[in-house]
């Protein structure tokens, strides 16, 4: 299923167009979504591209609930699968989600946020999915939330997306939001040759050797597609080693914490952080998303105004940057959050903070992007 080789390409391109270009050049090959503003220009170019690829499918579901159901079917036959939706859609696919994080279906999910709750601002951009990306649906577990601020990092975070998923069997969320969705902006697409991209282990022993849930030190199983001869058992329920239910209070530990453990010892692979102007800094701004266009330009205005401030923008927004952020609160006497939100991402600096360093917060939820001279004020007051 890997894509032909091609050649580098130059386009002006959507953030939305972006993802497909990106999901195409990891691999994928099956997409199932509803159309929901502002996310639809991905499910658009889909049902086009996929069509034209030797194995592509596009299928245009009933609603969100069974688009994400189709998508984890599609992984569990072999394929690398995703979706597109926006945040009513978002909430109606969460419990398939958790079901995804149980059985580690390795699949992407774009959220293209707009301003809520419920129907919301649906052509307005706004940041109030963070946390739910995160802690969305029940019970305690691990997920890779993702994050763009550009068409090019909307390309280049949609590979990481699958390489992630496929890697640690685990669904990825990618954030993006209206304006980093419908900027047009030049975008390069690599070739196959130079991108790196990643598929899921499949088991190497014979099919009466292989044990589906297996510990081992990367804890991730091996993924045979269904239908190759290995047997297993796919259920929310918790399992064993084999896949099927048990109450047993050592087993479901240890499923719990192989969960957990998969995705946190390898927290250093999987946090994408870009730092600027960070090395004399003694006041920092925090940002992702759309923002963080803002963030850039006020950085490079107060760096000419003669103050000392650098800029943390977050492509992994979970597992959290911990590392990063601890390093600039010592640093570091403030640090400014800007967010489409009411604080999302500033609990998570605050917490890591520690009472080190003051932490200031700059928050628009009146579905208009935070501006640059909003936050170059800010930060000439920290």
């Amino acid at each position: 299923m890997s894509p032909k080789k091609k050649a580098t390409r130059e386009l002006f391109a959507l953030g939305n167009e972006a993802v497909v270009e990106g999901a195409l050049l990891a691999g994928c090959s099956y997409f199932a979504g509803y159309p929901i503003t502002p996310s639809t220009e991905i499910a658009e170019l889909m049902s086009t591209r996929l069509p034209a690829t030797e194995d592509g499918v596009f299928l245009q579901m009933e609603d969100e609930i069974a688009s994400l159901g189709a998508v984890i079917g599609a992984s569990l036959a072999g394929r690398k699968a995703m979706t597109a939706t926006s945040g009513p859609g978002f909430s109606l696919m969460q419990e398939h989600l958790g079901y995804a994080c149980m059985t580690e279906v390795p699949l992407v999910l774009v959220n293209v946020m707009r301003g809520g709750p419920s129907t919301g601002l649906p052509t307005s951009p706004a940041q109030g999915d963070v946390q739910q990306a995160r802690w969305g649906t029940h019970g305690d577990h691990p997920i890779i939330v993702l994050s763009a601020s550009n068409v090019q990092q909307c390309l280049d975070m949609t590979v990481r997306a699958f390489n992630f998923a496929e890697k640690y069997r685990t669904p990825v969320v990618l954030l993006l939001d209206e304006v980093t969705a419908h900027t047009r902006e030049k975008v390069r697409v690599p070739s196959s040759s130079e991108c790196e991209v990643l598929s899921r282990i499949t088991p190497s022993m014979p099919p009466e050797w292989y044990v589906p849930y297996e510990d081992s030190m990367r804890g991730v199983p091996p993924m045979p597609p269904l239908g190759s001869g290995y047997r297993f058992h796919v259920t929310g329920l918790t399992h064993d080693e084999n896949g099927y239910p048990t109450s047993k209070t050592d087993e479901v530990d240890d499923l719990v914490k192989r969960l957990h453990r998969k995705i946190d010892q390898f927290f250093y692979d999987i946090q994408v952080v870009h730092e600027e102007q960070c090395e004399d800094a003694e006041v920092a701004v925090i940002t992702y998303g759309c923002v963080a266009r803002s963030a850039h330009l006020a950085v490079q205005q107060a760096r000419e105004k003669g103050y000392k401030v650098g800029l943390l923008e977050l492509n992994t927004l979970f597992p959290f940057a911990r590392s990063a952020v601890e390093r600039l609160t010592r640093q570091c006497r403030a640090l400014v959050v800007p967010e489409m939100n009411m604080g999302q991402i500033s609990r998570e600096v605050k917490r890591v903070n520690n009472g080190r360093a003051q932490i200031l917060t700059l928050n628009r939820v009146d579905g208009q992007i935070v501006t640059p001279g909003e936050l170059l004020k800010t930060v000439i007051k920290a």
